[in-house]
């Protein structure tokens, strides 16, 4: 019987965090193992486990896989959260690609410097509720009476479209006011019974990006 998948990253969310809701979606327990000191990180790049030298990194059925997006597809593709077939698997990366675009601006943000942060969220703020919040609202379920974003079954888009919807929240709820079908997917997709349990505190879920957490990221990355 093969292990648990074991993730190495920083005990923060970061590039690894979709990574751990997708894994919870399809009921997969997983196991972390955290880089807390810059020497944690030379001992994964100096053992070869580490193809570009970076991480997030998942050991899963024996490979060690580098890259998020490689990492996402995979877990995707194993646990059927990937579409039926070729159309539904385009149309799921087409979405996860916008979802991309705008949860990168989000998870940069507090990095940014203090000088630039105001004008940062608003850029944000801007490209939610004008780009890609609209986008997605033409698209949600019952725009064509089903309940999941491709097909009528739940795949990746719905889950990483849903944790974004979380993460613009944190920023200003007020965002999703006037998108009725996304608030509607939310609900959904929160309330199947794998995606419930990770949303319940104790879960290997993590919190918000605070200043102690990006000074020991800094730490890490010595930069």
């Amino acid at each position: 019987m093969a292990g648990k998948p074991k993730l190495h990253y920083l005990n923060a969310r970061g590039r690894m965090e979709s990574i751990r809701w997708l894994l919870a979606a399809a009921g997969v327990e997983f196991e972390e193992k955290f880089i807390e000191t810059s020497k944690d990180l030379e001992k994964l790049r100096n053992d070869g486990s580490l193809m570009f030298q970076q991480v997030p990194m998942v050991e899963i059925d024996g490979m060690k896989l580098a890259q998020s997006r490689a990492i996402l597809s995979y877990i995707a593709a194993k646990y059927n959260l990937y579409g039926k077939d070729i159309k539904e698997r385009a149309l799921i990366d087409m979405y996860i690609e916008g979802v991309a675009d705008l949860n990168e601006m989000i998870m940069l943000l507090p990095g940014c410097p203090h000088d630039q942060k105001d004008a940062k969220i608003t850029q944000i703020k801007e490209k939610t509720t004008n780009r890609y919040f609209t986008a997605f609202e033409k698209v949600s379920v019952k725009s064509h009476g089903q309940d999941y974003l491709v097909g009528n079954t739940l795949s990746r888009a719905d889950i990483q479209l849903v944790e974004l919807l979380y993460y613009v929240e944190e920023l200003d709820p007020s965002l999703l006011a006037n998108f009725p079908l996304l608030k509607a997917l939310k609900t959904r997709i929160s309330n199947v019974p794998t995606v419930k349990r990770f949303l319940q505190p104790g879960s290997q879920r993590k919190p918000p990006l605070g200043e102690k957490a990006i000074e020991e990221a800094r730490k890490v990355w010595k930069f």
